[in-house]
C-alpha cells in the first residue's frame, strides 16, 4: 500500500473550517466572473472572435463602491488629504491659495489635523486620534441633542471592522447567538460563521416596507432559546441594506424597549444615515435617550453600539477604511476589554480617521470652502435619488417584478417571480432562481447585481439588490430589455 508525502501543510480538508463556511455573497461568484469579463474588454488587442461578449462594458451594482461608480470625491477632503500625506506643500501657501484653488480653511484643517495626529505615517492611539474622537462627539451631540463622551467613541477600520470587533467580544462560545435582521447584509452571518457562533434570523416586513415586527422577533428569540442557543444581541441596519428602508421612530424605540426587556446588546449599523429619501434618519441613540428621560431606570442599562462610516452616503471614501462606533451602557470592564482587542491591531488607518473628522465637521456656511463643498453634496445626493426613482419606476413597470418605494441607502431589493421553466433550468444548473436569473442578466448585459438568496428571504420569495450608484440611467434600459427577452425564452 503506497502513501504518498503531503507537498504543503495546509490544504482544503485541514484549514479553519468555519472559514469554508463563511458565505458573502456581495463579492460571490457572480462579481469574480464580471471582474473576468472586465479584464477581457480591458485587453488589447480586444479579446478573440471566439470570446467576443454581447457588451462592451461592465456594471458592478453588486456593491457599495461609489468612486469605482464615478462618484467623484469631495474636493475639501481631497485637498486637505494631500497635504496631510505631503505637508510640505504647506510651506508653499500663497502657490496654494493663488494657483492651484485651495482655500484657506483646507490649510487650517490639515494643519490643525497634522498637529492631533502628528503624521498620517504614524500610529495613533489605538481608541484614535482625541481631536477627531472629539469632533466624532460633537457631530453626534448636534443631530441627537444629547452628549456624547469622546472616551466611549471607536474610530475603526470602517464599520465592518468595528461589527467585527464587537462580535468577537460579543460571542464567547458556540451556543452564543445573535439576532440579525432577514435579509442581511452578509457580513454578519459571515462573521458568525467565522467566531463558531449562532445567527438567529428575524425576518423584516415586506407588506410594511421592510419594517421590524416585534412579533416575529420574539418568536425567533424563543425558538432559538428553545434550541439552546444564548442569545445575547440583536442587529439592526438602518437604513437597511439590502432593503432601503428607513425604520420609524416607533420602530427603533420598539426594538430598544424589546433590548431592555430580554437584555440583549444592541448593534446599531447607521452607516447609511445620510441616504435618506423619504423623511429623516431616526438614531438609536437619540431613541434610546429618548427613552430614558421618558422611563428613568428602566433603560439605563441598555447596552448599545451604534456604528458609522466614511465609505457610503455623500463621501464614499471606501478604500481609505475610516468609521468609528460609540458604546452606551456597556459595563466599563467590557469596555476595557474592547479597548484591548483594538489595541491588538494597534490602531485603524490614520488617513481613515482623518476622513471621519471631515466627515462629521465638513465646511461650514460662511467658510471658504463651503459654497463648492455643498454643491458637490448636493449634486451627489439628487443624482442617487434620481437613479433610484428610476429604477424604482423600471422595476414596477417589469412583469412580474414589485418593488419598495426607495426610502434610503444605496439599493433596492425587489422581488421577482420567475417562470416555472426558468426555476426548473435553475435547478438543472444547481443554481438557486433568482441566482439563475441575475446569472443570465451579467452574461447577457455586463450588469453584475445579487442574488436574493445571498442576503435570506422568506422561503418561496425571490429577489435580488442593486445599487443605483452606476452614472446614467441609460443601464436601466438594458435591464428591462434583458427581463422581457428571458420571460419570452421561459415563460412559455
Amino acid at each position: 500500500m503506497s502513501s504518498t508525502t503531503p507537498l504543503r501543510s495546509l490544504n482544503i480538508n485541514n484549514i479553519n473550517p468555519h472559514v469554508k463556511e463563511a458565505k458573502y455573497a456581495v463579492r460571490g461568484e457572480l462579481a469574480i466572473r464580471a471582474e473576468s469579463y472586465r479584464q477581457k474588454l480591458a485587453r488589447h488587442p480586444p479579446t478573440p472572435p471566439d470570446e467576443t461578449l454581447p457588451f462592451d462594458h461592465v456594471i458592478s451594482a453588486n456593491i457599495g463602491n461609489p468612486q469605482q461608480l464615478d462618484q467623484k470625491p469631495i474636493t475639501f477632503f481631497r485637498q486637505v488629504l494631500s497635504l496631510l500625506e505631503y505637508p510640505t506643500l504647506l510651506e508653499n501657501e500663497q502657490v496654494l491659495l493663488d494657483q492651484l484653488g485651495y482655500k484657506q480653511d483646507v490649510l487650517d484643517r490639515a494643519r490643525w489635523l497634522l498637529s492631533e495626529a502628528k503624521s498620517v505615517g504614524a500610529y495613533s492611539q489605538s481608541q484614535g486620534v482625541l481631536g477627531v474622537r472629539n469632533s466624532v462627539a460633537r457631530y453626534i451631540e448636534q443631530r441627537d441633542g444629547y452628549p456624547a463622551d469622546p472616551g466611549s467613541i471607536y474610530l475603526s477600520a470602517g464599520a465592518s471592522a468595528g461589527v467585527n470587533t464587537l462580535l468577537n467580544v460579543i460571542c464567547s462560545k458556540p451556543e452564543t447567538g445573535v439576532l440579525v435582521p432577514i435579509p442581511q447584509y452578509p457580513l454578519y452571518t459571515a462573521s458568525l460563521s467565522l467566531l463558531n457562533a449562532r445567527c438567529v434570523p428575524y425576518y423584516l416586513d415586506e407588506g410594511k416596507a421592510w419594517g421590524t415586527d416585534l412579533d416575529v422577533i420574539r418568536s425567533a428569540l424563543a425558538k432559538a432559546k428553545a434550541e439552546g442557543t444564548d442569545v445575547r444581541a440583536i442587529a439592526v441596519i438602518n437604513p437597511g441594506n439590502p432593503t432601503g428602508a428607513s425604520l420609524s421612530v416607533e420602530d427603533v424605540k420598539g426594538v430598544l424597549g424589546f433590548a431592555a426587556e430580554e437584555k440583549l446588546v444592541v448593534l446599531a449599523d447607521e452607516v447609511y444615515q445620510t441616504n435618506i429619501f423619504k423623511g429623516e434618519f431616526h438614531s438609536f441613540k437619540k431613541g434610546l435617550r429618548d427613552l430614558q428621560k421618558a422611563s428613568p431606570k428602566k433603560y439605563d442599562n441598555v447596552e448599545l453600539a451604534s456604528l458609522h462610516s466614511i465609505s457610503k452616503g455623500m463621501v464614499g471614501e471606501c478604500g481609505h477604511r475610516g468609521g468609528y462606533f460609540e458604546l452606551v451602557g456597556f459595563d466599563p470592564q467590557v469596555a476595557e476589554q474592547i479597548y484591548k482587542l483594538v489595541s491588538i491591531s494597534l490602531c485603524p488607518p490614520v488617513i481613515g480617521q482623518c476622513l471621519v473628522e471631515m466627515m462629521v465637521n465638513p465646511p461650514k456656511e460662511g467658510e471658504p470652502s463651503h459654497q463648492l463643498y455643498q454643491k458637490e453634496y448636493d449634486g451627489i445626493f439628487e443624482g442617487l435619488k434620481k437613479r433610484a426613482f428610476a429604477l424604482y419606476e423600471a422595476f414596477n413597470q417589469m412583469e412580474g417584478v414589485e418593488c419598495q418605494y426607495p426610502e434610503g441607502s444605496m439599493y433596492l431589493f425587489p422581488t421577482i417571480h420567475l417562470p416555472p421553466r426558468a426555476i426548473d433550468q435553475a435547478k438543472k444548473e444547481n443554481r438557486a432562481p433568482d441566482e439563475f436569473y441575475v446569472s443570465r442578466l451579467l452574461d447577457a448585459t455586463g450588469i453584475c447585481l445579487v442574488p436574493g438568496s445571498g442576503f435570506g428571504q422568506r422561503e418561496g420569495t425571490l429577489h435580488f439588490r442593486t445599487t443605483f450608484l452606476a452614472p446614467g440611467t441609460e443601464w436601466v434600459t438594458l435591464i428591462t430589455e434583458f427581463h422581457k427577452r428571458f420571460l419570452q425564452e421561459f415563460g412559455g
